[in-house]
């Protein structure tokens, strides 16, 4: 009796686990036709951006990064990483600041990397971006002008909602190797 109890138990451990992990492969496929969405989306705004596509070792696209605060604010975003034009994995954005701030938004963030190297630190996660990295917003002709700085470009396009700040703080980076 207790071994038949045994393996019933197993199969229900594996039986969940493979519906988790199903989910999680849902969830991933919803996050990668995101991604490519605004990819699309972000190239008719602004086609100069080609170039950052085509020229960069990887990139990461953050479809919805929100960010709330009330003097200690913070951030959260979900996104996909490519490695030369190929999907890698995932990667979670997490920010944390402080300074005057009050307000809620919702934006869209990509992160290109110029070198293998640079791309690697992220993968490795040995890589942050600090207040001193300027993001730039993301309108027509923009990235005509913009330059890699420490190996990585960031650009922004806002979504939505309303936020005042003057703040201090950075981004963390957690990428997530695609199991193939």
């Amino acid at each position: 009796m207790k071994m038949k109890t045994c393996i019933s138990m197993l199969l229900m451990i594996f039986l969940v686990s493979i519906g988790y992990a199903q989910i999680d492969q849902e969830k991933s496929l919803e996050l990668q036709t995101e991604a490519k969405e605004i990819k699309t989306e972000l190239l008719q705004t602004d086609p100069t951006m080609a170039s950052f596509f085509d020229k960069s070792a990887g990139y990461v696209i953050f479809p919805t990064v929100g960010k709330g605060g009330f003097i200690v604010g913070g951030a959260y975003g979900k996104g996909v990483v490519y490695d030369n034009g190929m999907y890698v994995g995932t990667a979670e954005l997490k920010q944390l600041d402080v300074g005057l701030q009050a307000g809620g938004k919702a934006y869209t963030e990509i992160v290109f990397f110029e070198t293998e190297k640079a791309l690697e630190n992220f993968k490795n996660d040995k890589f942050e971006l600090s207040a001193e990295v300027s993001a730039i917003a993301i309108k027509t002709g923009v990235a005509k002008k913009a330059q890699f700085e420490n190996g990585v470009a960031v650009f922004v396009h806002q979504k939505g909602g309303l936020m005042a700040e003057a703040t201090i703080g950075g981004q963390k980076f957690n990428f997530h190797p695609e199991n193939m």
